[in-house]
């Protein structure tokens, strides 16, 4: 699986696993903010995306700070994701 299909996998799994209703995975942005001002996560949110990424796609997410970076953006989730499946 390419990145650009590992995107198109996370916004899927966005809007079914935080159930985003109303949202199409393919308007959601590869840059834009996951929590505040972009899609308007919480901190539930988050621990349910690492789950869902841990079980989905078996890359485990690390916590603290480290997470807080991979959960930027879609973008940085795929990469991450790929880094340690390439690794």
């Amino acid at each position: 699986m390419n990145v650009g299909e590992l995107r198109s996998q996370i916004k899927g799994l966005l809007v079914t696993e935080l159930n985003l209703k109303g949202r199409d995975p393919a308007t959601i942005e590869d840059d834009a903010p996951l929590f505040g001002a972009g899609l308007g996560l919480d901190s539930l949110d988050a621990l349910q995306l690492a789950m869902t990424i841990e079980e989905k796609l078996g890359v485990r997410i690390p916590e603290g700070d480290e997470a807080r970076a991979i959960f930027k953006s879609v973008r940085a989730i795929a990469d991450h994701v790929a880094k340690v499946r390439s690794a």
